[in-house]
């Protein structure tokens, strides 16, 4: 009962995959049909020919039977193949439509919930969980009709032989139902558990990956690989619980198939003293025992496939059934273009009980630019973020071109903003790629032009092979400044009318970000801007200077007019200043003996520029 309703729940959720290929399948239904109807035809004739020994003739009727047999045997083999080849097929096709739509459910998805998730779970739920489910649908479900089939065609046959017989057999089989509710539920339960683990493994190796210089700067080689001996520690012991109940499956079958033969030579024999039935239909009943004891093992198999496809399923439809908390709706409205006014009306956001943006007021009109400055946690990047719909504000709005961007459809509002974040990523492919990445058709001469703006060819034309060359996986073959500046001609390529510059110049020397400020000036003059900076020289020509603090707006003005007011910008923009004149002390270690001098005649704010700013 418990295989039943758990393969019900999996087969109905499945329900749209498997009305897809409905054909294949009852094709290889009627393949199965027909190989075991022909699986039936060997025993026949192998019991006629052992009772036409005793008759004249003999030899040319083994003769025959011998070919019968072989004949049999070829056809069977045939519609047997035809029948696991048909259904594999079908398993293997609907996998590849499953893997499809549960890798596009993820592209749907939040950041927040990528966030609180391990990645490591989520690939293995990609991999591991889909190649169960596809085991379920191709031998498991072969298996069942293979063993269904066979059974009730074997069944008919050997009552008409003889029913008592038949009779005594077939009370030994009810035995497979008290093996399956005994056993069925805890292998569920303990391959769950171990697909769990091997989640926690995957994520564990992941984060080892990604992190291996930080692991290798801290010499923390050691610690990890302790950790993660003890990850694999406990997926041994799962793996050992689960093969320790599933391996009973086997013994249990044999066991049943065992009892039904013993009861079988005792009972037959004793029929075929008493002249009941004759040698050849002993020999004959007893073949079709035989034949049904590899469906019985087969059948405790794909049971095992079955626990292992329904504990998958859970894990996959955990996924598919997530809805996207960030998605177009019923009040989404069809836009041509977007203009790239920006406004935040009242707008509030927290993360958990913290809240980071409490009630923010700004207009940025289309064509200015807008810089925003503040302390680190003030949420400036939390406010850019809420323009592309990354995070969606939980009070107040967000609006482009005058409409609150959750009427806006997704896809249009993002394709309309470049956005350079914080942390730059790039892919394991040629640059070239990468910095195309974000438009659908691109040439060389765009990807030139991009590069120029973020004085990316100079460094190019020392590559191996140019805009060819592959910069492996998170760009680890560039620097931090030349993976900011891919990701500045990334944004650039794509011509939005929306710019988000995210600290985007950070990692760059003084000299570089005067180069690409001055090329940018004439991109950003054609649209919208928004820049994050630490910096007074990279904002200090906008249009409008926001300084944000403690999730507030508390300074607005142009350059000179927050210098004049002598708030947080000025005391900023004079640290920044004594900090570039002042010579570095040799006494003092690095670049923040500058700072300390700075601290002394500020009054002892120990603070740097970029904890200012």
């Amino acid at each position: 009962m418990l295989l039943y309703t758990g393969a019900m729940s999996t087969l109905y959720g499945l329900r749209t995959y498997l009305f897809r290929h409905l054909g294949g399948l009852a094709l290889g239904l009627l393949f199965v049909i027909t190989s075991n109807a022909s699986a039936l035809l060997g025993p026949l004739v192998l019991g006629r020919a052992i009772d036409d020994m005793r008759r004249d003739g003999a030899h040319a009727s083994l003769l025959l039977s011998a070919a019968l047999i072989i004949g049999v045997a070829i056809l069977q083999g045939g519609l047997g193949f035809g029948a696991r080849y048909t259904i594999v097929g079908v398993s293997r096709n609907i996998e590849y439509e499953l893997r499809n739509a549960v890798f596009a459910h993820f592209q749907k998805l939040e950041l927040a919930y990528f966030q609180n998730r391990k990645i490591g779970d989520l690939v293995a739920r990609a991999i591991n969980d889909l190649s169960a489910i596809r085991n379920l649908l191709g031998p498991g479900i072969s298996n069942v009709f293979n063993t269904g089939v066979g059974f009730a065609l074997t069944v008919v046959v050997m009552a008409h032989i003889d029913l008592r017989l038949t009779l005594y057999a077939g009370c030994v089989l009810p035995l497979v139902t008290v093996v399956f509710v005994v056993i069925g539920r805890r292998i569920e339960q303990r391959f769950k558990q171990v697909q769990e683990q091997f989640g926690a493994i995957s994520a564990h190796a992941q984060e080892n990956f990604s992190g291996i210089r930080a692991i290798k700067a801290y010499v923390q080689e050691d610690p990890e690989i302790a950790a993660f001996n003890r990850v694999t520690h406990e997926y041994r012991s799962r793996s050992i619980a689960y093969a320790r109940i599933s391996s009973l499956m086997w013994p249990a079958m044999a066991l049943v198939a065992g009892t039904a033969v013993v009861m079988l030579i005792w009972l037959g024999g004793n029929d075929v003293i008493d002249h009941r039935i004759t040698v050849g239909q002993f020999v004959q009943f007893n073949a079709y025992i035989g034949a049904l004891t590899w469906p019985m093992i087969a059948l405790g198999w794909a049971f095992n496939l079955f626990q292992q496809g329904n504990a998958s399923w859970e894990r996959i439809n955990e996924v598919l059934t997530y809805t996207p908390a960030i998605a177009d709706h019923a009040e989404t409205r069809a836009v041509t273009s977007v203009n790239g006014a920006v406004e935040f009306r009242h707008v509030s956001f927290s993360y958990g009980a913290g809240e980071v943006l409490h009630d923010i007021n700004l207009r940025v009109d289309s064509g200015q630019t807008v810089a925003i400055v503040g302390p680190t946690g003030a949420g400036k990047s939390t406010l850019v973020n809420l323009i592309p719909r990354v995070f969606e504000a939980q009070q107040g709005q967000v609006l482009v071109d005058g409409v609150d961007v959750r009427h806006l459809p997704l896809q249009a509002l993002r394709r309309a903003i470049g956005y350079v974040p914080q942390e730059t990523f790039l892919f394991s492919e040629p640059l070239l790629d990468n910095v195309a990445y974000g438009v659908e058709q691109s040439d060389r001469l765009a990807v030139q032009a991009a590069a120029d703006v973020a004085q990316l060819s100079n460094d190019v034309a020392d590559f191996p092979q140019g805009f060819d060359t592959t910069v492996g996986e998170r760009g680890v073959t560039l620097s931090g400044g030349q993976k900011q500046r891919t990701s500045i001609a990334r944004a650039v390529i794509k011509d939005p009318r929306i710019l988000i510059l995210d600290d985007a110049l950070s990692s760059v020397d003084t000299y570089t970000e005067e180069e690409i400020l001055r090329r940018l000036r004439g991109v950003m003059a054609k649209r919208t801007s928004l820049i994050i900076s630490h910096r007074v020289s990279t904002v200090r020509d906008a249009d409008v200077i926001v300084v944000m603090d403690a999730g507030r707006i508390v300074e607005r003005g142009t350059h000179a007019q927050l210098v004049a007011q002598g708030g947080l910008y000025a005391a900023m923009y004079r640290r920044q200043l004594l900090t570039e004149e002042l010579q570095v002390d040799d006494s003092l270690p690095g670049g923040r003996a500058a700072e300390q001098q700075v601290a002394q005649l500020t009054g002892g704010d120990a603070r740097s520029p970029e904890e200012i700013a």
